[in-house]
């Protein structure tokens, strides 16, 4: 029943290697094989794919991991640590940006383990029409709603076995389809530049580990104040990492083989996949494909609802979760019987949220990176108290960053963002026709001014806060507000 307040002593258990299997079961998706798809149609060769890949993983779960350390130093939810960064109120707006983006995230994988039921279905000759995707729908839905009703344990055992049976399981599609693999084909296809390189990398940053870093310390935060800070980033970003890498590797070799297979793809990610499959297998492939979508699903919409209770919302966690379930459902109907193909979507979707987010590590990179003592749990929740309300600076930093982000990014997938990419132009790379159109330097550039400002300007502050003397505890229930009075205590 733990919502957004600071987890007591009594309550912290388990050591840094727990953490392997929330964030390998959240990640060990066959989604990670469409990927390779997705790289190449950047136009880049098998081994600027594969750099880009290796690179991009790595690096964004890296993340992750020093995210995760701010759980372990003050044992509450992300978007709550992320007070100190930005002020008790002021961190709000993170808040409703790590909303959008994990609600949208859970949205993504159930849409797609309801397309890929109804073409498994379909290729059993059982059907793959409405019928099979409403049913698919809701039995998906109450799955990955249950999970993040129930909370935190269910989610533990429930990855558990996910990561168990899925890893087994893709061994077996891997086994099966390896022979589809041409590597004259694949060494065949032409390098490309590199901006179209840079662009594939950031497109792997913000699709694995910028995905999830504004929830990496809601599963640290269960872990005891003395568990070693290697440890915790360690077997997160491990954990994270492990499975991606192996199957965007296959995904670059499966895709480099067979245009049409890269293709079909993009219209279906998971269902194109079992095109190659002998039809014995059709069954044990949706097991695996859809336990690996509601893996990760079921941490977003958990993180989703943390984040909701962030905003101010006064409601209680798990009813945080069903509001963002039923968004979900409806997220799902759109895409499932939608006119537009799933990859224009999803790529608008990731680079457009992903450059805030990216500016909102960068600050909150820096800030843990400052930090040398555990955060003081009851100014966390008083915004009179060392952390301040809306302090100017990181919203300052904040909102920069996203308008330098956005202003080098472009959408092409949707008209609605080609306001995107206005300062292309003005830097000199060619405007929104150019060679960098593409590369999508936004995200970058907001990660990096994010942590570098925040380094140079908020140093004192965090000093200044760190040398304060402990404040009273704050008891917070959930979907609640602390009664403060006018001094903020």
């Amino acid at each position: 029943m733990h919502g957004i307040d600071v987890i007591a002593d009594a309550d912290r258990k388990g050591r840094p290697r727990d953490l392997f299997w929330p964030w390998f079961a959240a990640n060990v998706s066959v989604l990670g094989i469409s990927y390779g798809a997705w790289v190449l149609d950047f136009g880049i060769s098998f081994a600027q794919a594969t750099i880009a890949s290796v690179v991009g993983i790595v690096f964004s779960f890296l993340l992750c991991g020093f995210v995760a350390l701010a759980g372990k130093r003050g044992s509450a939810p992300t978007m709550v640590l992320s007070r100190a960064a930005l002020g008790v109120r002021g961190s709000r707006v993170a808040s409703a940006l790590s909303w959008i983006l994990t609600v949208g995230w859970e949205t993504v994988l159930m849409a797609l383990a309801t397309l890929a039921v109804a073409t498994v279905a379909g290729s059993l000759g059982w059907g793959d029409g409405d019928a099979t995707k409403v049913i698919a729908l809701v039995v998906v839905g109450a799955l990955i709603i249950a999970g993040g009703i129930f909370g935190f344990d269910l989610i533990m055992r429930l990855q558990t076995i996910i990561t168990i049976v899925t890893a087994v399981l893709t061994i077996g599609y891997v086994a099966l389809v390896v022979d589809e693999i041409d590597l004259d084909a694949v060494s065949a296809i032409p390098a490309g530049s590199a901006q179209a390189f840079i662009g594939a990398l950031v497109f792997m940053m913000t699709g694995f580990g910028l995905g999830w870093v504004n929830m990496a310390a809601d599963y640290s935060r269960y872990l005891p104040r003395h568990t070693s800070g290697r440890g915790v980033a360690g077997w997160t970003t491990f954990g994270a990492a492990l499975a991606p890498l192996f199957l965007i590797v296959f995904g670059l070799l499966l895709a480099g083989s067979d245009d049409d297979l890269r293709v079909a793809i993009s219209g279906d990610p998971i269902g194109a996949l079992t095109e190659i499959l002998p039809t014995w297998y059709l069954i044990p492939f949706a097991i695996v494909a859809v336990s690996g979508l509601i893996g990760g699903a079921v941490l977003d919409i958990y993180s989703s609802g943390l984040a909701l209770v962030s905003t101010g919302l006064p409601v209680k966690r798990p009813v945080a979760a069903a509001i963002d379930g039923v968004i979900m459902v409806l997220g799902t109907i759109y895409i499932v019987w939608g006119p537009d193909s799933f990859f224009g979507i999803f790529q608008g979707f990731l680079i457009t949220v992903g450059v805030p987010i990216a500016a909102w590590a960068g600050i909150m990179l820096a800030d843990v990176a400052m930090r040398r003592r555990d955060y003081d749990e009851g100014d966390l929740y008083r915004h009179h108290g060392r952390y301040g309300d809306v302090p100017a600076v990181p919203m300052a930093i904040l909102a920069t960053g996203a308008v330098l982000g956005w202003g080098l990014v472009t959408n092409g997938y949707a008209e609605w963002l080609g306001w995107q990419g206005y300062l292309l132009d003005v830097v000199g790379l060619g405007g929104r026709e150019g060679d960098w159109a593409y590369a999508n330097l936004g995200v970058l550039v907001a990660l990096a001014f994010a942590f570098v400002a925040t380094l140079a300007l908020r140093a004192g502050a965090v000093r200044h806060q760190e040398a304060l003397p402990a404040s009273p505890e704050v008891v917070v229930a959930e979907g609640a507000r602390p009664l403060l009075d006018e001094g903020g205590q």
